[in-house]
């Protein structure tokens, strides 16, 4: 164990006397956490904000009446049935009315992609939206760099995310584990987490970064070649948009592990750094798996 780890460990109170107890989460680990989650909260809801601004994505460098390049786009029109709300999907018309592209109350309807409930201001205020999407984008930069240095000090990523020969040999029996809702909680990430964690942390979070400062117009003068990366300030739109899709989705799968594993155990875990492992029995392999995914 490594000294910072170490340290840690002396300077926490145990909860009560007992050997299953572990200490799983450093304190850098628990405090980037919350933050990233409060960060990604309003990054989410302030992004379906400026979205609503131009609700349509496409593929390459321009957009336009001239260009016939959307692969999504939300709008209202007037049928002879009243107003309609419509998601267009690659071509292929859904109507969505109350939900996406028009929403509201039966008496007090809305133009708009996103309904309120779902944007941060819930009206329309482009302003607003940016300047608070930018403070929490800056602020998940900011914490992602110190929990990468910290994490490269404390052992973190080579002591609990980076996947070895023996995880991946495990693979097959973890998916088939938590298909069957067969959880396993020790000290160490199971291969499925440190692959999820892994796509997230090293993957997503720093793509969802980089195609921000792709559309920056600032970013594009000082940086030009950062756009043509991506295929285009509209592609890099595009991709921001769908890694925020994939975010959400991980968040929704995430909250199902926990509840299905024991959330006070895991929660806990995210707060006090202390984790509750399974008894010791003979045919165990107590450093290969645990329960939060």
């Amino acid at each position: 164990m490594d000294n910072a780890a170490a340290g840690e460990m002396q300077s926490g109170i145990k909860p009560a006397k007992d050997d299953r107890l572990v200490y799983r989460q450093s304190a850098w680990t628990r405090l980037t956490h919350w933050v990233w989650a409060l960060a990604l909260f309003f990054l989410l809801l302030t992004g379906l904000q400026i979205f609503n601004a131009h609700p349509s994505l496409y593929i390459g460098k321009q957009s336009g009446f001239s260009f016939d390049n959307s692969v999504l786009s939300f709008s209202a029109e007037n049928t002879p049935d009243g107003p309609k709300g419509y998601t267009d999907i690659f071509g292929h018309r859904f109507d969505t009315t109350g939900v996406l592209g028009l929403s509201g109350g039966p008496d007090d309807l809305h133009a708009r992609a996103f309904p309120a409930w779902a944007t941060i201001p819930s009206h329309q205020d482009l302003a607003t939206g940016r300047v608070i999407h930018f403070f929490f984008a800056w602020l998940l930069s900011g914490t992602l760099l110190i929990w990468l240095i910290a994490s490269l000090i404390n052992g973190h990523l080579r002591r609990d995310l980076a996947p070895r020969v023996a995880d991946l040999k495990r693979l097959p029996g973890d998916i088939a584990d938590h298909a069957k809702l067969k959880f396993h909680h020790s000290r160490n990430y199971n291969t499925l987490q440190k692959l999820a964690y892994g796509g997230v942390l090293f993957v997503l979070l720093p793509l969802m970064i980089l195609t921000g400062l792709a559309m920056s117009p600032s970013m594009n003068a000082a940086v030009p070649f950062l756009a043509d990366l991506f295929g285009g300030r509209q592609t890099a739109r595009t991709i921001h948009f769908t890694i925020m899709l994939l975010l959400v989705a991980f968040f929704i799968i995430h909250m199902l592990m926990i509840l299905a594993a024991g959330p006070l155990n895991e929660l806990r875990s995210m707060i006090t750094g202390w984790y509750r492992t399974d008894p010791p029995t003979s045919g165990n392999e107590p450093s290969a798996r645990s329960a939060r995914s």
